[in-house]
């Protein structure tokens, strides 16, 4: 996967530090995300098209300048989402498999499936 920043590059320093903050801890594909609005993330790959809208159930903690809330796991009733930007594969990694001194030499080659999120909402 490749590393994304957490906030769009439209955005100025000041810019981010003026504006209420509301994050989320959300799991996705074994892993956990620390989204706020307008972030784009890239998860594991899900059964969604481009355009789709994307609904994140499974959030462990809500923080916001107020109050945080951290669910035990989940918090209920909070949902994430997100629209679907795109699907796509990862770079290559290859797979070098041998064999001292018997001839044996496997080479395989791998592209791990994502989707790109663009957080919209955190409720």
């Amino acid at each position: 996967m490749c590393y994304m920043p957490s906030h769009p590059q439209s955005e100025s320093l000041e810019e981010r530090m003026n504006k209420e903050m509301k994050h989320a801890v959300i799991e996705t594909g074994g892993k956990q995300y620390r989204v706020a609005e307008g972030d784009v993330i890239y998860v594991e790959k899900l059964d969604a098209e481009a355009g789709a809208t994307v609904k994140f159930d499974r959030v462990l903690a809500v923080i916001d300048e107020a109050n945080t809330v951290f669910g035990t796991p989940v918090v209920e009733g909070a949902v994430v989402t997100g629209n679907v930007v795109k699907n796509g594969k990862g770079k290559k990694v290859r797979v070098y498999k041998m064999k001292p001194k018997k001839g044996y030499q496997r080479l395989q080659g791998h592209r791990q499936p994502y989707t790109k999120v663009q957080i919209e909402t955190i409720g």
